[in-house]
């Protein structure tokens, strides 16, 4: 038996969904206005009648901003992924580089983007000069409702629990509503300053754990792989200081006798490589892969497959040497 449609629904304007939308992803009236080419009390009329629609406030001015309503905020979603599906299926888009002006929104961590992002803007100036990049903080290992939420286009990091739970997911037959591109596989070192008292002579486990440490927890946890590789083999560190970015790990090390583990790779890019000492862990840690992670709904769109095959080439170039001819 069929559900009956709601009068409300069978008499609402889906122009009102597309201003919708473009006012929550902007959070700001003038700004959606611009982009969808309207005049602002043309928005503010079309907000009018969504919310005698829907019997709801929908959003409330902020400041110079407004502020989404609980029900807009569980509504967005929704409304986004029906806008995109049926824009896909009416006029689908090929993505020509040098003609767009999309914006792209990535989250990932300080020593990702200061990876890739040089090479990534280069590649935007020679190849798509009017496409723009939003990065946002990587502030979790687990992405996927950021994802799925629309606030980020794709997420780049270490995320072996997501991909763990996606196998799981895929081996046991169940819908996998994300995609995932492994872009390089990251080298992490113990880093201390130069004049630290362990940096005259070999790291080993008895130093190493007897030290204190500073973590960099994108949560703020004071656990991470490091310390998952020193249970494995009955050991555990101290960790006295956790920060949010690998920068900051860089200078308060710099500034005191605390030991942390960076990428390899970051060093250089700090500033302070001169200023710090670097050394081997002295124990095994698992490989720590960087992917691209994206919602499935983005994965055919010409697009999004653009940008994921630039950031596949400028992580090949950045990480694995041309061979010699």
């Amino acid at each position: 038996m069929n559900t009956p449609i709601p009068a409300s629904f069978r008499t609402l304007d889906l122009n009102l969904l597309r201003v919708f939308d473009e006012v929550m992803a902007e959070r700001s009236l003038t700004r959606a206005a611009r982009n969808l080419s309207l005049t602002q009390p043309a928005v503010s009329n079309a907000l009018r009648r969504l919310r005698d629609a829907l019997d709801d406030e929908l959003v409330r001015r902020q400041g110079h901003g407004i502020e989404p309503t609980p029900r807009a905020l569980a509504l967005w979603p929704s409304v986004r992924e029906a806008l995109r599906q049926l824009q896909a299926a009416i006029v689908p888009r090929l993505f020509v580089p040098g003609q767009a002006s999309s914006t792209f929104v990535l989250a990932m961590a300080d020593a990702t983007a200061a990876e890739l992002m040089g090479g990534l803007a280069r590649r935007l100036e020679s190849e798509a000069p009017g496409v723009s990049l939003r990065v946002v903080p990587l502030t979790t290992r687990d992405p996927r409702r950021l994802l799925s939420d629309g606030a980020a286009d794709m997420a780049l990091g270490y995320f072996p629990a997501v991909l763990t739970d996606l196998t799981a997911r895929a081996q046991a037959g169940e819908a996998v509503t994300f995609e995932h591109q492994r872009l390089y596989a990251g080298e992490y070192v113990c880093v201390m300053r130069k004049d630290h008292p362990l940096a005259d002579q070999p790291l080993t486990i008895q130093h190493y754990c007897n030290a204190r440490h500073l973590l960099v927890s994108f949560s703020g946890r004071p656990y991470g792989f490091v310390d998952e590789a020193l249970a494995s083999i009955g050991q555990q560190r101290r960790i006295v200081i956790t920060v949010n970015q690998f920068f900051t790990a860089g200078q308060v090390v710099v500034n005191s006798d605390l030991l942390t583990v960076l990428p390899r790779h970051f060093v250089p890019t700090t500033g302070m490589a001169d200023q710090l000492a670097l050394r081997e862990l002295p124990f095994d840690v698992p490989p720590v892969h960087v992917e691209a992670l994206w919602h499935r709904r983005l994965h055919h769109d010409s697009a999004h497959q653009w940008l994921r095959g630039q950031l596949l080439q400028v992580a090949q170039q950045a990480f694995m040497p041309e061979s010699t001819p």
